[in-house]
């Protein structure tokens, strides 16, 4: 069984991949984005200006369907992998799929110093960070769990993401 976590930029996906690794040794890491930024020997802010967004998208999916024919990975996702249906139906199939869901104030906060993500260098972030909330929320929510991350730390969520796969076997 693969574990796939969604959510929005700064929920968390990457810091609880990593800590989810150290608790599941014989589970391997991957990050949809680091792979994509591999593949293209390229940041993703310079696959968006060159490319575009529909490109990296297709990029996307096409490392989702390469991620999944194997097994037993921790999946960080990029935040907007759930945009395409293809996705969402891959992940959930070949994946418990884990949403690490954040109020907009504490997304807000945790990726205000942060350059690295295309779709949100703006002037107004709050305004941008809302709409992709809205945009998203609900596709977010077709994942297996929904784990609240707000005011918990890592240690806590990954505590409870055990929890529930120990309750799947």
């Amino acid at each position: 069984m693969n574990i796939a976590l969604i959510g929005m930029p700064g929920s968390g996906k990457t810091t609880i991949a990593l800590l989810l690794k150290k608790n599941l040794p014989f589970y391997s890491l991957v990050d949809t984005d680091d792979l994509i930024v591999k593949k293209e020997n390229s940041s993703i802010n310079n696959i968006f200006a060159k490319y575009g967004e529909k490109y990296f998208r297709e990029l996307e999916t096409d490392i989702l369907e390469k991620i999944l024919s194997l097994d037993t990975q921790i999946i960080s996702t990029g935040g907007g992998i759930i945009l395409s249906d293809k996705n969402i139906e891959l992940l959930r199939e070949k994946s418990f799929v884990v949403y690490l869901k954040a109020k907009q104030e504490t997304l807000f906060n945790r990726v205000k110093n942060n350059n690295e993500r295309p779709l949100l260098n703006t002037e107004n972030l709050r305004e941008k960070l809302s709409k992709l909330y809205i945009e998203r929320a609900q596709r977010y929510e077709k994942a297996h769990c929904i784990l609240d991350t707000d005011n918990k730390t890592p240690d806590i969520i990954v505590k409870e993401i055990l929890k529930v796969l120990d309750g799947k076997n």
